[in-house]
């Protein structure tokens, strides 16, 4: 469920769907962003053996990859046109294996400031259309102001 926040950008949806193409490590494994809201996105990841562990699960980094970028592009619904937002941290606690259909990461902003952005991602594991979490993630942002990204 996406916070109650407002938006600085009247076209940040646009900006944050632009921004998501040109991740090319997104494009890698496969995930999308079908959700853009002030303050919330949700990146949809299905499964794909190539990004499966050995057990079969999907592979932690790629769960912390989706948890890292959904969040990070929550924040960045929340600035103007000319900033730009790096992770400085996170922490990302794996509480079930990541074996589904489909995952999904759910980005959201703690606390919005104007240099550093707390966010957080639950990431869930949809099998057999159940929606079970399997991940959740703390992170700080730095906005970078005035600086675009290449």
């Amino acid at each position: 469920m996406a916070a109650m926040h407002k938006a600085q950008d009247a076209d940040f949806a646009d900006r944050v769907r632009a921004s998501f193409a040109r991740q090319r490590a997104m494009a890698l494994i496969g995930a999308s962003m079908p959700v853009i809201e002030p303050g919330y996105t949700e990146i949809h990841l299905p499964h794909r053996a190539e990004i499966t562990q050995q057990h079969g699960y999907i592979h932690g980094g790629v769960v912390g990859m989706i948890a890292d970028s959904a969040a990070g592009y929550a924040a960045s619904t929340l600035t103007t046109a000319e900033t730009s937002v790096l992770t400085v941290e996170y922490k990302l606690n794996l509480l079930a294996p990541a074996e589904g259909d489909l995952l999904i990461a759910e980005g959201s902003v703690v606390r919005y400031g104007r240099t550093l952005i707390v966010t957080r991602a639950d990431v869930f594991a949809v099998l057999h259309g159940r929606k079970r979490m399997c991940a959740l993630m703390q992170q700080t942002i730095m906005a970078v102001h005035g600086k675009h990204p290449r």
